[in-house]
């Protein structure tokens, strides 16, 4: 979200002041004050907020379960390099975070 405008330091490209405060803007946020926000105006409105470590999951396949950095070949395309499964990488990492909370929230319910 971050990323400079396109460009030269000569010849600036299209807004750049605007993407230059956004910029800053977006890395001057409080994260953890957003998390905190979020789980708040959830526990009001009767929800959950539940936090899923996201590490490897749009390296994992949700078919077979191999993990590998080469199944992410480019930002958005996923390929399984050993069932072929093919997906958009990121739609892949979503199933994977989803598939994981409703892990997590049946073990809690076991307890």
């Amino acid at each position: 979200m971050s990323k400079s405008a396109s460009g030269t330091l000569e010849q600036k490209g299209k807004n750049f002041k605007a993407k230059s405060g956004l910029n800053k803007s977006i890395l001057d946020q409080g994260w953890s004050m957003m998390m905190n926000m979020l789980e708040h105006k959830q526990a009001w409105k009767g929800g959950l907020l539940l936090k899923v470590n996201p590490q490897y999951t749009s390296q994992t396949c949700n078919k077979c379960g191999h993990v590998a950095k080469e199944n992410r070949q480019t930002q958005a395309k996923f390929e399984c390099v050993e069932c072929g499964y093919v997906a958009n990488a990121d739609i892949k990492a979503a199933c994977n975070i989803l598939a994981v909370g409703h892990t997590v929230l049946s073990v809690e319910r076991m307890r």
